[in-house]
């Protein structure tokens, strides 16, 4: 599962129609006065050997013919974005699709190859995540990655009941999953996480368990559990509104959530983030720089990508307001439309906005486990919406009231009971700041 989707544009099928994309780099040139130079690189490999009915993240079904084409664009791509990223080593790089494992080894060691070329990776701090689907998994492959400097995996497992598989169109064997980790374990890939779904239709609270419980044995220091979603234009939606199976109830799905943080608690891990679990020291960093609204480049048909514009006047690190952009999603444009300078054309373009930094870091604040900065949040609403500081002060007050937020050491924190409103929680908070 992609794990780089900031704008609010759904992808679309390759070859699908769609609005005409922008040709232009409405990006600021690579050292524009107060533009952050990031740290953290995404990629999107957009192959896949089958097209899961629940996935909303662009992929296509893998012809093998196409592959080395998309290298060669990635490869200018990359060259022209080097000139955006930090003077000094990357701290994280995320290769999303699609199935990236599915690229062919000959093309990940020349994409490698070309990183090492055009980026600083010699940090020791540097993690380096690749999405894996373990049918793809193989020993050569794992060598391969790790020799590049790859320094984690992201595996999707998403069950281990093949009946649930066969409902998302997951057509793995469950017990591939724990070879792959092997395999990646065998080549010095020692961190590692799991993907898996909940909440799937027939699926049980002892199925939930089971799962859990599979995952945590094989030994893993993170965990990601999303609760299956039904996206517009996906063929689980469609097969849901032609009445093909009815969704899990609301009270079953709220068990779901406590198993899960019971489990993971129990194994030694904690939630620092609505859907993501880890031991201490074992977050996805990249992730994180997500959550806390880093800045970050992005490669690839569809990726999206964020890079911060600093107030100079003030030197205020909170919630600078940045571009945020996102590839045209489709493989064919991404391949034909090249102006000459590497970039990639975009589907879409939001330029520097404080209102909307300010509404992003509430919404992914209150998504994680160390919550918002109080003073830092109204100070920053205070600018945009006079008065918002007592609205903002009241609903607190009434979430914590109920049980659902906490005020600790002056940052605003959602408790297990409020998480389960987060989405809401966040709603109520941007009406304040309007």
């Amino acid at each position: 599962m992609a794990h780089n989707t900031p704008l609010n544009v759904l992808p679309q099928r390759d070859g699908a129609g769609g609005g005409r994309p922008h040709l232009a780099n409405r990006l600021p040139t690579p050292g524009s006065p107060g533009l952050d130079r990031p740290a953290s690189l995404y990629l999107h490999v957009p192959f896949c050997f089958h097209k899961c009915h629940y996935c909303d993240f662009y992929s296509i079904v893998d012809t093998f013919d196409r592959q080395r084409a998309f290298c060669d664009r990635l490869e200018r791509e990359l060259t022209a974005l080097a000139a955006y990223s930090c003077p000094g080593p990357l701290e994280t790089i995320f290769v999303g699709g699609g199935t990236p494992s599915l690229l062919a080894v000959p093309l990940w060691e020349r994409l490698l190859d070309r990183l090492r070329a055009l980026f600083d990776l010699a940090s020791p701090r540097l993690e380096f995540t690749v999405e894996c689907n373990p049918e793809t998994v193989t020993l050569e492959l794992m060598a391969v990655l790790a020799a590049g400097g790859v320094t984690r995996v992201s595996m999707g497992a998403q069950s281990f009941d093949t009946r649930h598989l066969k409902t998302l169109e997951r057509w793995h064997d469950p017990e591939s999953v724990p070879l792959a980790l092997e395999f990646a374990r065998a080549a010095g890939i020692g961190r590692q996480s799991i993907d898996l779904i909940f909440g799937i239709p027939g699926q049980t609270l002892d199925d939930w368990h089971r799962d859990l419980d599979r995952a945590l044995s094989l030994g893993t220091e993170h965990l990601s559990c999303y609760s299956l979603t039904y996206e517009p234009q996906t063929a689980m939606t469609a097969r849901l509104n032609r009445g093909e199976f009815e969704p899990i109830d609301e009270e079953l799905e709220v068990a779901m959530h406590r198993a899960t943080w019971a489990a993971v608690r129990t194994a030694g891990m904690e939630r620092y983030e609505v859907s993501n679990f880890a031991r201490p020291g074992a977050e996805c960093r990249h992730n994180m720089a997500y959550w806390r609204q880093r800045s970050w480049l992005a490669a690839g048909p569809s990726a999206s990508g964020h890079l911060r514009v600093a107030d100079t006047s003030s030197g205020d690190a909170f919630a600078l307001p940045g571009h945020r952009w996102k590839n045209v999603p489709r493989l064919d444009d991404y391949l034909r439309l090249d102006d000459g300078s590497g970039t990639s054309p975009l589907a879409d373009h939001e330029g520097p906005d404080a209102a909307r930094a300010v509404r992003e870091r509430i919404m992914t604040g209150l998504r994680l486990a160390e919550g918002v900065n109080t003073a830092e949040v109204i100070d920053a609403a205070a600018v945009i919406a006079p008065g918002s500081a007592d609205r903002l002060r009241a609903i607190a007050s009434r979430l914590i009231d109920r049980g659902q937020m906490l005020d600790v050491e002056g940052r605003w924190v959602l408790t297990d009971e409020g998480i389960l409103f987060a989405d809401a929680i966040a709603v109520e908070f941007f009406g304040a700041v309007e």
